[in-house]
């Protein structure tokens, strides 16, 4: 099943370049079943990079990435659904390659948040085309919905990169206020950037762009597929210590392109 990307307007474009994220109504809705039933076949059968966080009360933060390859439907998804067509168009890239896929399951009651960050200090990519595609498959409402600081892509400093189980430095050595990093920020509510979701909704939001989310307290589930990918300029850049996905043996280095072996063409 191939779609026809929906209609992204120049404003839609320009929204995007600068405030770093903007929600399309409906984009993936053809692809709903096929994504839930790859989450569902994912926590049936979590790889070795899964993580179940449980929260201080009930409830579960599930997350695992890097399935594509043996998950049929997140393969689909990413590569036969509008969503690279879309990536291409707010990146402003002619070519789009598929990074990875990432699984963010919060069940009821689950009181962990997502804290906030930005992706770009935890992956080697480098670039100003970079883009996430946060697809829900379950109604998301207001309080549990990802949340993006407008503008925060701009910013000079990333947020210091933290490990979501401790807060502790993701890189040693490390630390805010060193002039590359910034401590995480207490965002006014003017700032922010939020939507309530349907299923087939989707946020697009840049690498460098700080969001996060509250926990979810509804009774029904929260269940995303985020899908990553980068354009023209996306380069390999070493960071301090062990990335998040690591790709371990990838060979490449500072200024390389994104191996296309691993990390496919998936338009242009």
């Amino acid at each position: 099943m191939t779609s026809i990307a929906p209609i992204i307007t120049d404003d839609l474009i320009q929204d995007f370049q600068r405030d770093g994220a903007v929600c399309i109504r409906g984009a993936m809705s053809d692809w709903v079943d096929t994504i839930a039933a790859g989450i569902d076949h994912n926590m049936a059968e979590p790889s070795e990079a899964a993580d179940g966080n449980v929260g201080e009360g009930a409830g579960q933060f599930f997350d695992d990435y890097c399935n594509w390859q043996r998950i049929d439907a997140f393969k689909r998804a990413a590569i036969e659904s509008p969503a690279a067509d879309i990536a291409g168009q707010l990146m402003r890239s002619v070519g789009v390659q598929l990074f990875h896929d990432h699984v963010l399951v919060k069940e009821p009651g689950t009181t962990k948040p997502t804290p906030w960050h930005c992706d770009s200090p935890y992956y080697f990519v480098d670039g100003t085309q970079t883009v996430s595609l946060w697809i829900p498959v379950d109604p998301v409402g207001a309080e549990t919905t990802l949340q993006v600081i407008a503008g925060s892509h701009r910013w000079d400093e990333a947020v210091l990169p933290v490990s979501w189980n401790d807060d502790s430095a993701f890189y040693d050595g490390t630390a805010a206020g060193d002039g590359t990093y910034r401590a995480a920020p207490e965002p006014l509510e003017d700032s922010l950037l939020s939507w309530p979701l349907d299923p087939g909704d989707l946020v697009a939001f840049d690498y460098r762009a700080v969001h996060g989310a509250k926990g979810n307290l509804a009774s029904t589930r929260r269940r995303v597929l985020s899908l990553r990918y980068v354009g023209d300029d996306a380069r390999f850049v070493q960071r301090p210590g062990r990335t998040s996905p690591p790709f371990p043996g990838h060979g490449m280095v500072d200024g390389d392109q994104l191996r296309s072996d691993w990390f496919p063409h998936v338009r242009g």
